[in-house]
């Protein structure tokens, strides 16, 4: 008999009243989006963090949640038909529409963010990089909660683990071997770790160097992604790729790259002028 930590076995409906049933997953992205406008709040309104005026105001920001929530919501679901399942999409059209059914990239959503981002900075007229570092700083907070929603789904299970990972468990739809609960190792790299990383940078003054916080989600995101992908099970329409690779793996590299070119322009072009409330993205 294995040494294995039972699966605590959860209900994926939250809340259900009548024919209305809330899940967890869903939850997890109202929970995301609400807590990171709260804590965004307190970033542009915070002075000190931006070395005099932000560049935008609270209000600015109350007015791009909307925004960002179709950027999340649509990118997501592109990405993960175009990346993880087209085949299966382009036999069944009408199957993309089914959100409920669940299907969802984060490198679409993060696509779907910066989209976002851009044509709200230029609608507004601020900077799209101070938007995009506040943005990329609250990102860690949705990706939490949605990693632990991933959990109690018991979906996105890891690997086979031997006896030596001794946290190891079944879960209920992954076959009889023990897993690694690789949502949870998602859930403390991209969540926590990220999150803790980034409010540092922040309390630092990045946010006086337009685009480092955006450079920084993305390099170190990416880096969690891998990492965690290591331990987590391909998902199984697509299996391995090339050399072993992930679909997740592949599509974090360009992240990582495109990280740490942010944060050497960032870098170059240095703070932002002390009460410049008019900073643009170069």
């Amino acid at each position: 008999m294995f040494l294995t930590i039972a699966f605590p076995v959860f209900d994926p409906v939250a809340i259900a009243i009548g024919p209305i049933a809330i899940r967890w997953y869903a939850l997890a992205y109202i929970g995301g989006i609400v807590l990171g406008w709260l804590y965004a709040r307190r970033i542009i309104h915070s002075e000190k963090l931006w070395g005099g005026t932000p560049p935008f105001t609270v209000t600015d920001f109350d007015d791009f949640i909307l925004w960002v929530t179709l950027g999340i919501i649509l990118g997501g679901r592109t990405g993960y038909v175009l990346f993880y399942n087209l085949s299966f999409f382009a036999q069944h059209p009408a199957e993309i529409f089914k959100l409920w059914t669940g299907g969802m990239s984060f490198h679409g959503g993060f696509m779907g963010c910066v989209i976002a981002v851009l044509l709200f900075g230029w609608k507004r007229n601020i900077s799209v990089l101070s938007l995009g570092d506040v943005t990329c700083a609250v990102g860690p907070i949705g990706l939490l909660l949605g990693r632990l929603a991933n959990f109690i789904n018991s979906e996105l299970w890891g690997r086979h683990a031997d006896a030596s990972v001794p946290w190891r468990m079944v879960f209920p739809n992954g076959g009889p071997l023990p897993r690694h609960p690789s949502q949870l190792y998602e859930a403390g790299l991209e969540g926590i770790v990220l999150f803790i990383v980034l409010a540092l940078l922040i309390r630092g003054g990045a946010l006086k160097r337009p685009g480092l916080i955006i450079g920084a989600f993305a390099a170190l995101y990416g880096v969690a992604r891998i990492t965690s992908e290591f331990f987590r099970e391909p998902d199984p329409q697509l299996g391995f790729l090339w050399g072993g690779l992930t679909m997740g793996m592949i599509l974090s590299v360009p992240m990582i790259i495109a990280g740490l070119a942010f944060i050497a322009a960032a870098w170059r072009r240095g703070p932002r002028a002390a009460g410049d409330a008019a900073a643009k993205a170069a």
